[in-house]
């Protein structure tokens, strides 16, 4: 099993930034591919970027490209996502994930999640 904690989400104004964490335990960390999805009120929830084990590769939705990034530290057994330029677009539950394979998490199908942290953008 592996355990998943976001935090740092909260209240922003349009044009702001944000760094969410999500803190993993359980198992080996530096074997999971890591990816962060949302869901916005009333939608269904959607991928938005995801990390490989050694952060070789790196993939994003379209509508983040150049203003999230995602970034991992094996050391601490966390994942980040930076996200800056933020729009009431961006304004949803955000949750963690966690798979052995990083093309799993692209198709939203990974094994584990955390419960989520809400981000909401004002404008």
């Amino acid at each position: 099993q592996v355990q998943l904690a976001e935090s740092g989400g909260g209240l922003v104004q349009a044009g702001g930034s944000l760094r969410l964490s999500c803190a993993a335990s359980g198992r080996t960390f530096s074997n999971y591919a890591m990816g962060w999805f949302r869901q916005a009120p009333g939608k269904e929830r959607e991928f938005v970027a995801a990390i490989s084990y050694n952060g070789g590769n790196i993939y994003y939705t379209d509508s983040v490209k150049g203003r999230f990034t995602i970034s991992r530290d094996n050391a601490k057994n966390t994942v980040y996502l930076q996200m800056n330029s933020l729009n009431s677009e961006d304004t949803a539950v955000y949750y963690c994930s966690a798979d052995r394979d990083f093309w799993t998490t692209v198709k939203s199908k990974p094994r584990y999640w955390g419960q989520g942290t809400q981000v909401t953008v004002s404008s």
